[in-house]
């Protein structure tokens, strides 16, 4: 099995761009006037308070919530518009990370993977086989594959979590408040995890709240603030305003 071979960036050269976006849920206004880029390779945080616009920014981003107002740019697809039978396809050009970990309870954490392999089309045994077991070793968890979700700690779900969003060897990884549940050392190690992925290649959009993560690992950082975007500078954050 090997990548989807589509270009991944637009003619600007980003694989992340919005302009002129509204993003509502029925008719209550999310977020307005959104207009930024993302370059392969970033890293980037979406920072705000709780109910600012994070995980609707990024459910927009891989089509959950459908785009309507203005042009949306993903990983070489426009968003606007998009078919149903298109959306599973631009997800496989992504991974995504969940604050909740997300994983199947009632299979082992080679399950879990095998699942999401044989879903987007994987079919011969020994490059699943493979696959699972590079990504395993990717996050440090190799040894941990037979185990069931509920025999991990939080930590390490979340680890099988990052694990999971690499399979398909995406170019943009998602990340939606993925310490949210973590104690603060555990999320540093996940931090250190998800910045090595990036410099790896990967382009990385994080959603937090946690402004201490941002002082330990900082990085280019959006605010979502009265239903619009703004580029924060490290200096000019007020992390009071956060939480």
């Amino acid at each position: 099995m090997t990548k989807l071979s589509e270009k991944k960036t637009n003619k600007e050269g980003n694989i992340v761009e919005f302009s002129n976006v509204c993003i509502r849920q029925q008719e209550h206004l999310i977020l307005q006037d959104v207009n930024f880029q993302i370059k392969p390779g970033e890293f980037v945080y979406l920072i705000g308070k709780v109910g600012s616009g994070k995980s609707s920014l990024l459910k927009t981003m891989y089509n959950e919530l459908p785009l309507k107002e203005g042009y949306g740019f993903v990983a070489g697809y426009p968003l606007k518009g998009m078919k149903n039978k298109l959306v599973p396809t631009l997800r496989r050009k992504m991974g995504i990370i969940f604050q909740d970990f997300q994983l199947l309870s009632d299979r082992t954490v080679y399950n879990n993977l095998l699942f999401v392999l044989k879903a987007t089309g994987w079919k011969n045994s020994k490059e699943i086989d493979k696959r699972i077991r590079e990504v395993l070793s990717h996050v440090d968890m190799v040894h941990k594959g037979y185990k069931m979700p509920h025999q991990l700690s939080g930590g390490e779900q979340q680890r099988i979590g990052i694990a999971r969003s690499l399979l398909n060897e995406p170019e943009l990884i998602l990340a939606d408040e993925p310490t949210g549940n973590l104690d603060p050392d555990t999320s540093d190690e996940l931090m250190v995890l998800l910045k090595r992925i990036c410099e790896e290649g990967k382009t990385v959009v994080m959603a937090t709240h946690n402004y201490n993560l941002l002082k330990k690992f900082p990085g280019r950082t959006i605010r979502c603030e009265d239903t619009r975007l703004v580029e924060s500078k490290q200096e000019e954050i007020d992390f009071d305003l956060l939480d």
